[in-house]
């Protein structure tokens, strides 16, 4: 299948202020471009890209004072199956990581594991190792937390998320990383495009999406405690311990978000494909604790 995404941005500064911006595609993901991927600006701004620890193609910039439009627009490839479920993957033992996967064990800026320890433990000890424990996780925060788009809180962290029990999507991926973590399981955030694409469309804005990534059996394997079931579409731009990570601006000075819209939505040629497939979403049972 074909989606048609891309965003558009407006920060306003009070003086030239350097920033970050994580706005590109995962390198991953590139590969099923069918147009290109660019930022442009509505200004002449010297941009230059880097990849940074997690493997994410960033991007730096000084915005001038003023207004800066950020925008793209792009084409990908998608293969339009809904989200693996693993169900026979397997847990490692901690000793049997591989080196680079022991950072997405600890706690970080918004996933604060010394807060949620002594819970995680009291409820998901007996849980089976492997997929249907983080199952059993992702039922949990699934219902655990409302979504409410006004109740954002860029400062909330897990624990916040899980005392509040209200968020949007980073919320639910914040509180279900930081559980896993706590059960000795490699999570990691994410961040990308994932537009209403075989489900029913829902009112909220249209806005970038938060899922995370668990490292079973070798391999990371996508999960999503917002929604809790396999989604089609997902469009990864990049991973990171927690939302500090992949930011999609960190500005070095005072900034202003004064524009903000996201599209995701699949191209009409094939809207009959993706109508058969939903039927796949909407049938998926997610596999008991003691599968």
């Amino acid at each position: 299948m074909k989606i048609h995404a891309g965003f558009r941005l407006g920060l306003e500064c009070t003086q030239p202020t350097p920033m970050l911006l994580v706005l590109n595609l995962h390198p991953s993901r590139r590969i099923d471009l069918l147009t290109e991927q660019n930022l442009t600006f509505d200004q002449p701004i010297d941009a230059w890209t880097y990849t940074d620890t997690f493997g994410n193609s960033c991007t730096r910039i000084v915005a001038p004072a003023g207004v800066t439009t950020i925008a793209s627009d792009f084409e990908v490839y998608d293969t339009g199956q809904p989200d693996i479920v693993p169900v026979d993957a397997v847990q490692h033992a901690i000793q049997d990581l591989p080196d680079n996967v022991l950072q997405f064990l600890l706690g970080s800026r918004y996933c604060d594991t010394d807060r949620l320890s002594d819970f995680a433990w009291e409820n998901f000890s007996e849980t089976p190792l492997g997929w249907a424990r983080v199952q059993a996780i992702c039922d949990f925060v699934h219902n655990h937390i409302a979504f409410d788009y006004l109740k954002a809180d860029a400062l909330r962290t897990a624990h916040g998320g899980f005392t509040e029990r209200t968020g949007v999507c980073r919320d639910f991926a914040h509180l279900a990383i930081t559980l896993c973590r706590c059960m000795n399981i490699p999570a990691r955030y994410c961040t990308g495009y994932l537009g209403d694409i075989g489900v029913p469309p829902v009112p909220d804005p249209m806005d970038f999406s938060a899922w995370f990534e668990v490292y079973l059996g070798g391999h990371w394997h996508t999960v999503d405690a917002r929604h809790n079931a396999p989604r089609i579409g997902r469009i990864l731009m990049a991973t990171g311990r927690d939302a500090t990570d992949v930011a999609i601006s960190t500005s070095f000075g005072p900034t202003k978000l004064v524009e903000f819209s996201v599209v995701t939505e699949e191209v009409a040629e094939n809207a009959a494909q993706a109508a058969s497939q939903a039927y796949a979403v909407r049938d998926f049972k997610a596999p008991p604790a003691s599968a």
